[in-house]
């Protein structure tokens, strides 16, 4: 049994009523044990259920799509270990966006794994832009932010910008009051104007390294500020293609207890090579590496988060640190401690049952095998 910050090699739970009651290791006491159903995982490993912040669709299905195509793809994460997830949106026009919303918010009051919406633009740097469309992306206003909260109906919980945009600053402390957490990301943004972000109430750097200046000795911006600012979680994408290894260790050790590993995955998550679309962009799936169509220019990433275990234990990171960058610390972003990401009594018994080769072999949500 893996946890946030302990491996118990004897370790029991016991799950009533789609939550952990109690804990512990070695024998079950038998008081605890009268009229229980026993699952034996000898030799396997159990974990909390990962939650993903950033996810844009599997399955070969894209969120961009609707919610049968949503309901789709996020059937291919689950089945990875993903028990809940934000729904990530790109860039887009704003009654494109404000639809996609209100999908996603009749969908969050359906189905309880989704946790809201995540929208990453269209108030990104267009120097930044990645994969997004340069066409779809504009500068903040009151009027689209009006727009945009009222389509979610309250389940727009994330949302990444690039903070350096005219009027951004402001729209930082709007959508923090608001309880939605803000991301900084696609970003041109020096290490002083990150952090005025931060101070504002933004709380998270989108895919940290990618879409942004790197961390340079004399320049370390908006990496190096979130570095600095112990309120801020780092989004990592850990695929062998994102970022280095040398990277991910160093960001877990300048950072610790502040890493939330992330998918980024499109549409060809789980569903193998070909040609894709991510918004309105042709993205093209070669062994499992995803770019625009014609460009060399990454496109998300094909990952599930069990993958990503996997890729940052490669790394070297800790099965603890690594485990808690996929339950604890994005519970702890959205808000969630206390129900989500840990095997404590009184959690919702979201379980990941994983082999010795760090393979899903099981996956619980809310007391149930799915």
């Amino acid at each position: 049994m893996i946890d946030v910050d302990s491996e118990t090699p004897d370790g029991w739970l016991l799950v009533e009523d789609s939550v952990i009651r109690a804990r512990g290791a070695g024998a079950v006491p038998s008081s605890l044990g009268e009229g229980a159903i026993e699952h034996d995982l000898d030799g396997l490993r159990l974990t909390p259920g990962f939650i993903d912040l950033h996810v844009h669709g599997g399955g070969g299905q894209s969120f961009d799509d609707g919610m049968d195509a949503m309901s789709a793809a996020l059937a291919s994460h689950r089945a990875a270990g993903t028990t809940r997830s934000l729904i990530s949106l790109v860039s887009a026009s704003i009654e494109e966006l404000a639809a996609r919303l209100s999908e996603v918010a009749e969908l969050t009051d359906r189905d309880p794994t989704v946790l809201g919406s995540h929208l990453e633009g269209p108030f990104l740097a267009p120097a930044r832009s990645g994969a997004h469309a340069h066409e779809r992306l504009i500068e903040p206003s009151p009027r689209a932010i009006d727009a945009l909260l009222s389509a979610a109906r309250g389940t727009l919980r994330q949302i990444t910008l690039a903070p350096e945009l005219p009027g951004a600053l402001h729209l930082v402390e709007r959508l923090a009051g608001n309880g939605v957490t803000v991301a900084i990301g696609h970003t041109a943004a020096d290490y002083a104007t990150a952090g005025a972000a931060f101070e504002r109430g933004a709380t998270v750097l989108t895919h940290a390294f990618n879409a942004m200046p790197g961390l340079d000795a004399r320049a370390p911006g908006p990496v190096g500020a979130a570095i600095d600012d112990p309120r801020v979680t780092l989004e990592l994408i850990v695929d062998g293609r994102h970022l280095h290894p040398a990277i991910v260790r160093l960001a877990f050790a300048a950072a610790p207890d502040r890493i939330a590993l992330v998918t980024d995955a499109m549409a060809a998550a789980g569903a193998g090579d070909g040609v894709y679309r991510l918004g309105s962009r042709s993205v093209t799936v070669r062994a499992g590496r995803a770019v625009l169509t014609g460009t060399d220019t990454l496109a998300g990433s094909t990952l599930t988060q069990d993958a990503a275990l996997r890729f940052a234990l490669d790394a070297g990171i800790p099965p603890t640190s690594a485990v808690a960058a996929l339950t604890a610390t994005p519970a702890r972003v959205l808000g969630l401690s206390g129900r989500h990401g840990s095997l404590d009594a009184g959690c919702i018994a979201d379980l990941v049952v994983l082999d010795g080769q760090w393979r899903v072999r099981q996956v619980w949500i809310a007391g149930r095998q799915i």
